[in-house]
């Protein structure tokens, strides 16, 4: 009789619910640098799974690496962490690049003795033989630079006395050892760097299985990930109870499940039909509260829909007392895995903030579903462009916008700037939008709507950049398969590059740090570099 244990050490490629342990890792491994926030390290994962990987030592995560594929161009060219990596989310991965990146290792301290970095490393070059890539380039730490200081004349003589045997660098020399070859020194590449003076080796390994002379291959196949998204334009109407909300909301979801849809939207507070039947007129504060008795029972619903119907349902938004008595409009997202998750309206109208007393949230970050990660902007929040690129820069291929106006004027600008989101994201946007009146109820004496699937404008999409509207006013929902796979190639070969292109060496956006709260996990800073250990890059 044989018998086997479990193994002890596992090499694999990173999901994003190892973003908690990555965070804890890093935190291990550079106890003296910025740490990522998990929103940062999920988006390395999102915008390139095939190229990051995790160490697990019994089921605790030991070792990870990102990477992704760039031009040669950028590969070769002079840069610096913040600047090649999107300011460490690795947004401007590109499927046509010719040429791995390695912008993060790091292995836990404790454990360097496994030689974690090593087999990360092997795990880079089978990929890189894998995808015909021409090579690795990498920005390795130099940390035995700061105290040779005084001993060389620049970055560029220590790199070379390290190459020729005459001094010796922990990274650099396993660098060496890997078949990496100099390219030279990026100056400033990591100002945090203290140990390197902020400065990286730049470094190439070369896929033995090119030829480096033959033209590379620009051309990302044009394959298929179908998601067939629905839309529900709401007639708000009276109801007798919240049964009969239900039933009214369920109708749509039965329809959008029958015809196989993995979304359905529905529109910004779209639960206020709720305070139709009260029996006397109520404050906006009393109906706040009213609404927010409804909660639980809203969720529970919403959750068993998802799991009975087998879709994934964007629970427009709904007024929500907080714990700490604040008034958010929270957008409830039941996934057909059962899971519950909420994302808050950052920035309310003046009309919510005065009516409602409504706060703005302060956390966003991408919702992780069967489909790939999503986001969600209520309404006023798809207005304000930084919200749309940092849930693009985490991996969200499609970003739901539930939303509530009540003139035409209103509604174009949600509408234009849903479309200047997907244009300038290089991402599906899905609007969905209330019609009619609720007589009774504050804030909804009329409604103006044509909720639609909004594409980039590109040669894949659909000519005027809609793949799907509705008629303007009339209760009534509306469907679109969308291929996210258009995505990935317009990113790559499309006629403006969008998210490649952004000049990181001019501008970026940074978040402040906040405790997780939301959704899914976030907080934390922009990092402000990347780290190196004993494998660089």
């Amino acid at each position: 009789m044989t018998t086997a244990t479990k193994k002890r050490l596992d090499v694999r490629a990173a999901v994003p619910s190892d973003v908690r342990g990555i965070q804890r890792l890093i935190a291990r491994a550079y106890p003296g640098m910025p740490n990522y926030s998990l929103a940062t390290i999920r988006g390395q994962i999102n915008n390139f799974p095939n190229g990051c990987f995790v160490a697990l030592y019994d089921d605790r995560v030991v070792g990870y690496c990102a990477t992704m594929r760039v031009s040669k161009a950028m590969a070769f060219a002079v840069h610096d962490w913040d600047e090649i990596t999107a300011n460490g989310f690795g947004t401007r991965h590109s499927a046509a690049g010719e040429w791995l990146y390695g912008y993060e290792m790091a292995v836990d301290p404790k454990l360097r003795g496994l030689r974690i970095g090593q087999r990360l490393y092997d795990e880079r070059k089978e990929l890189t033989e894998e995808l015909d890539l021409h090579g690795i380039v990498i920005a390795g730490r130099m940390p035995g630079y700061a105290r040779a200081k005084r001993r060389v004349h620049g970055p560029a003589d220590y790199l070379d006395k390290v190459v020729t045997g005459k001094m010796r660098d922990q990274v650099i020399s396993f660098q060496l050892k890997n078949q990496f070859e100099p390219l030279g020194v990026l100056e400033n590449y990591l100002p945090e760097d203290k140990q390197s003076d902020g400065h990286a080796a730049h470094l190439v390994w070369r896929n033995p299985y090119v030829d480096p002379d033959e033209a590379p291959e620009m051309r990302v196949p044009r394959g298929v990930e179908s998601v067939r998204i629905a839309t529900c334009q709401l007639q708000a109407r009276a109801v007798e109870n919240f049964d009969e909300f239900i039933r009214n909301v369920e109708y749509f979801v039965d329809v959008a499940a029958d015809y196989r849809s993995d979304f359905i939207i529905f529109p910004e507070l779209f639960t206020l039909p709720l305070l139709s039947y009260e029996t006397k007129k109520l404050t906006p504060v009393e109906a706040i509260d009213k609404l927010t008795a409804y909660t639980p029972r809203l969720t529970k619903e919403l959750g068993r829909m998802a799991l009975e119907y087998n879709i994934n349902i964007i629970g427009g938004s709904h007024p929500t007392r907080a714990d700490d008595g604040d008034i958010q409009n929270i957008a409830y997202v039941a996934l057909r895995d059962g899971s519950i998750h909420t994302q808050e309206k950052i920035h309310p109208t003046p009309n919510e903030a005065f009516w409602w007393n409504i706060k703005g949230g302060d956390s966003l970050d991408v919702i992780q579903t069967d489909c790939g990660p999503i986001g969600v902007l209520i309404c006023y929040d798809s207005e304000f462009p930084e919200l749309a690129r940092r849930l693009v820069d985490q991996g969200a291929r499609i970003i739901f916008v539930p939303f509530c106006t009540d003139s035409r004027l209103g509604y174009l600008r949600v509408r234009y700037c849903a479309q200047a989101r997907a244009i300038e994201n290089q991402c599906y946007v899905v609007m969905s939008g209330n019609v009619g009146n609720l007589p009774n109820v504050d804030n909804m004496d009329i409604q103006y709507a044509q909720s639609a699937i909004l594409t980039p404008c590109d040669l894949p999409f659909a000519r005027d950049g809609i793949a799907a509207e509705s008629t303007e006013n009339v209760e009534t929902l509306t469907m679109a398969d969308v291929n996210l796979a258009d995505l990935s190639w317009a990113r790559a070969e499309g006629t403006v590059r969008n998210l490649r292109d952004r000049r990181f060496d001019l501008y970026h956006i940074e978040w402040d740090s906040n405790p997780d709260h939301s959704h899914a996990p976030s907080g934390g800073p922009v990092p402000a570099g990347g780290h190196n250990a004993p494998g660089g890059g």
